[in-house]
């Protein structure tokens, strides 16, 4: 039922000269207030669309009707006033962030959902019902995808050699984001090329989400609500929208862990009780760990390094040797009682480049009492995680740079867009 796993679509973009105003965040990385601050005074950010409750009175539920009646409108007024324009032919795009000297160079297209199912495009999150019946309700209210899913794969030379030609001319699009990326993008509607695009990613045996998981399990469930028996390869609605990555481009960072309380542990008493798994030495922070099975502590106005005193075997599978799993096992589940950190409201997590510095801010603010660094995992054991059909624990991983919102939209409706 998949015919083909990557298609060219019509995307729905912005007019050049307001791509840098349309251009917003992914709908997930803000909070509402900071929402609320990027979007007031710019009523061209597709944050209007992606957190629509921005355009609502303060304190309105985010997940009422009204919110996304209110995307819905947001988006219509902004294709309206041509603002938005569908393209009118149907390509592939070639979207390049850079940032801080870091470059990766990926393909957008219309991704079948059937490689969801199937297990070709693999997991290694799981999801939270609430947030994937949001994006589910935000896709059935636009008739439409807005946030593009970034997937990674394996290397593929050919692919690489095709976009290093495109690139080599001028982007028809290259902006400034607010946090200093960089977008370019490259519409590709030759069709040997497509047809060669197309060929070298239907080779690839598996892709990966790296940022998505709800996305994508959103779009799954509009699917399955507009289907008529038998899944039709050629709806829009067996899509969804994508910009796949080479792994060896992409950028990972730390996802940090901070707790509320040091389960009724004084910081002395709370310093001890580690000792028996860690070894500890105080250091100038903030600190990075420097490396896996090492990590970073902020208690007290002060940081600590960590240091496994029996760390895992080199054999054993690649989820128990994972710093976020050992951490957990070692230390947030025995002495401060977390087991679930899906479900406990004492955690919260931070990541990315700032994410050092929000977490020692979160510590001596009192919001938080102690703040865990981690060192990144890699995409290498990302991929081999999803491979053995395992999901990693939650908030293991930060990509860095986002995706953009707003630069490319992939609408359902097929008389007026969608898959080629």
């Amino acid at each position: 039922m998949e015919r083909s796993l990557l298609r060219p679509f019509r995307a729905l973009r912005p007019a050049p000269e307001r791509a840098g105003e349309v251009a917003a965040p992914p709908y997930d990385v803000v909070s509402r207030e900071e929402a609320y601050r990027a979007a007031k005074d710019n009523p061209l950010s597709f944050l209007h669309v992606s957190r629509a409750e921005v355009d609502l009175p303060p304190g309105a539920c985010a997940y009422s009707g009204e919110v996304y009646a209110k995307a819905s409108a947001n988006l219509a007024r902004l294709m309206e006033e041509g603002v938005l324009r569908q393209d009118p032919v149907a390509g592939y795009y070639v979207y390049r962030l850079s940032l801080s000297g870091h470059t990766q160079t990926g393909i957008a297209g219309a991704v079948a959902i059937a490689a969801y199912e199937t297990e070709r495009i693999r997991r290694h999150e799981l999801t939270r019902p609430d947030k994937v019946e949001d994006r589910q309700r935000h896709i059935a209210a636009l008739d439409a995808q807005s946030g593009p899913v970034l997937l990674i794969h394996r290397p593929l030379p050919t692919a690489k050699a095709i976009i290093g030609e495109i690139v080599a001319s001028p982007a028809a699009l290259d902006i400034a984001g607010s946090d200093g990326t960089r977008h370019a993008l490259w519409p590709v509607v030759d069709a040997g090329r497509i047809e060669a695009l197309s060929g070298a990613y239907e080779t690839l045996t598996a892709l990966y989400i790296a940022d998505g998981h709800h996305r994508t399990a959103a779009a799954l469930k509009v699917a399955q609500e507009r289907r008529r028996g038998e899944p039709d390869p050629e709806a829009p609605h067996e899509r969804f929208l994508a910009v796949a990555f080479p792994a060896d481009e992409v950028r990972l960072f730390g996802y940090h862990r901070m707790v509320r309380d040091l389960g009724g542990h004084a910081p002395a008493r709370f310093l001890e009780a580690l000792g028996e798994a860690f070894g500890i030495s105080p250091v100038q922070g903030p600190l990075q760990p420097e490396s896996r099975h090492r990590f970073g502590m902020y208690l007290a106005g002060r940081w600590y390094r960590l240091e496994l005193r029996a760390p895992p075997p080199a054999g054993g599978p690649v989820l128990d040797r994972l710093d976020v799993s050992l951490l957990s096992k070692r230390l947030l589940e025995p002495i401060l009682g977390i087991t679930d950190p899906r479900q406990d409201d004492r955690i919260d997590f931070v990541g990315g480049p700032a994410g050092l510095s929000q977490l020692e801010r979160r510590v001596d603010g009192g919001q938080m009492a102690v703040g865990f660094a981690l060192h990144p995992a890699s995409v290498q054991e990302l991929m081999a995680v999803a491979d053995a059909g395992q999901v990693m624990p939650p908030k293991s991983t930060w990509f860095d740079p986002k995706l953009a919102d707003g630069l490319m939209t992939y609408r359902l409706d097929g008389t007026r867009g969608g898959a080629a």
